[in-house]
């Protein structure tokens, strides 16, 4: 049967019951909650009305404070041309002129830090106007110490004094190109300048590897022959054990060594490459050799007279360079110090074939007070650290003349201590072995 769609819904089921013992029929009937939350719908017709009071409220403030701020703004933006009038004006201000300024940058910092207490978390706009009126400040009690009646006179003298930058500026950018002397030339009046390092590269041991030596060799029958060295001593800073050749400077950076080879042993930081011949100071002795780097061969080992060793009058922070070979455009050289000389630094020219001492110089300098020291054309030139990123060469004796003197040629340095300096002729460079680095420098002559 179809019902009537127009027909209500009958509102009854069939329920289990029971009957009492006077007949009546009872039965349980279980009938949903229809009972309507009037005061759940209250509660949040209350917490409604109370938000929307909040958020007008709220909402008046936030206009409020941007009137405040347009004010504000518009206040700092008069001062700062007033400042700026007062700064680049000619006229002397009096004292009242600064102190109504400060009158006025005293309340506008005042009125923004009450906005700023009165503000929940932080608005940019109002931190950018404290910022401002912060610098005012900063600005107006600057220019009230400096004006004194006489700011004319004062930018006369910086006016004066732009002049004289823009002067010196304008001659140091002009380029000047060094005098050019040949390799292995001497006609120059000495050292003038060094340049900034070239920071080749960490030795080839690493890190741990600070003391130690390198450079390029110096071969007058064939100067423009490329053939570099490198020594790094072992890590107690005394055994030379290890040293390497390349055949270029691009091998030397790249690792690519041409042989590796071992000794037995050396001792210190002095070492230098003379013409194929690898020269230094035998360990725990007096001795002088000489070694051969193509056959790694010792072909001569000759006692230096009256040297002192055993680390006795070494470079400053350097130990054991007692005795501390040099090259130059006339031959090779040995620097040290004996007994007799108190310490003070002894200079030795050589004959590279018999490790025979030729002549003599004894100076005035005192060893363990410099750094290191290296040859050219024949004047030792001594350093001396200014800090832990400065040395200077600050002393000099010639050698031709016996003359010695103070200079003073800064040289930037990577680390705290220069183990080694060694000039080559060739391409007329310092190499230099920084706390395990190897740095080279440019060398400029006085003409």
């Amino acid at each position: 049967m179809i019902g009537d769609p127009h027909t209500p819904p009958e509102l009854f089921t069939n329920v289990s019951g029971s009957v009492d013992d006077k007949g009546t029929c009872q039965c349980s009937v279980y009938l949903p909650d229809t009972t309507f939350p009037v005061q759940k719908a209250e509660r949040l017709e209350i917490i409604a009305a109370t938000l929307l009071e909040k958020f007008e409220l709220e909402l008046s403030q936030v206009r409020q404070y941007s009137k405040m701020i347009e004010v504000y703004q518009q206040q700092i933006l008069n001062l700062t041309i007033r400042v700026q009038h007062m700064e680049e004006s000619s006229i002397s201000y009096t004292e009242l002129d600064f102190q109504l300024l400060k009158v006025e940058i005293s309340d506008l910092k005042r009125l923004v830090t009450q906005l700023k207490s009165s503000l929940v978390g932080s608005n940019v706009v109002v931190e950018q106007i404290y910022l401002e009126i912060t610098n005012l400040t900063i600005l107006v009690n600057e220019l009230e110490s400096l004006d004194k009646n006489n700011v004319l006179a004062i930018r006369r003298q910086i006016v004066s004094l732009q002049n004289r930058l823009k002067e010196c500026e304008e001659s140091r950018n002009k380029t000047t190109v060094p005098p050019y002397f040949p390799p292995g030339s001497c006609t120059h009046r000495g050292l003038l300048n060094v340049s900034q390092p070239y920071i080749v590269k960490l030795n080839w041991r690493g890190f741990s590897y600070r003391y130690g030596s390198w450079g390029r060799d110096y071969s007058p029958s064939n100067p423009e022959n490329e053939v570099y060295w490198v020594a790094p001593l072992n890590t107690d800073g005394r055994y030379l054990e290890y040293y390497r050749i390349y055949s270029s400077f691009d091998n030397l950076l790249l690792f690519r060594p041409m042989y590796e080879r071992r000794i037995t042993y050396g001792e210190g930081s002095g070492a230098a490459l003379y013409n194929n011949f690898l020269y230094y100071h035998a360990y725990n002795s007096r001795h002088m050799v000489k070694h051969d780097i193509k056959t790694n061969n010792v072909v001569l080992r000759k006692d230096l007279p009256d040297a002192v060793t055993g680390n006795r009058f070494s470079y400053a922070g350097v130990s054991w360079q007692d005795i501390d070979f040099a090259v130059d455009e006339s031959g090779l050289w040995v620097i040290y110090s004996t007994e007799n000389s108190m310490g003070n630094i002894v200079i030795s020219k050589l004959n590279e074939t018999t490790l025979d001492v030729i002549n003599t110089w004894q100076t005035r300098q005192y060893k363990p007070s410099v750094s290191n020291a290296f040859m050219l054309c024949g004047v030792l030139y001594a350093t001396r650290p200014m800090n832990t990123r400065k040395e200077e060469i600050f002393y000099m004796y010639d050698t031709s003349t016996g003359q010695e003197g103070r200079i003073s040629v800064v040289m930037d340095k990577k680390l705290d201590t220069i183990q080694s300096v060694d000039y080559n002729p060739t391409d007329q460079k310092l190499y230099v072995y920084n706390d395990g680095y190897l740095l080279r420098y440019d060398v400029t002559f006085q003409s």
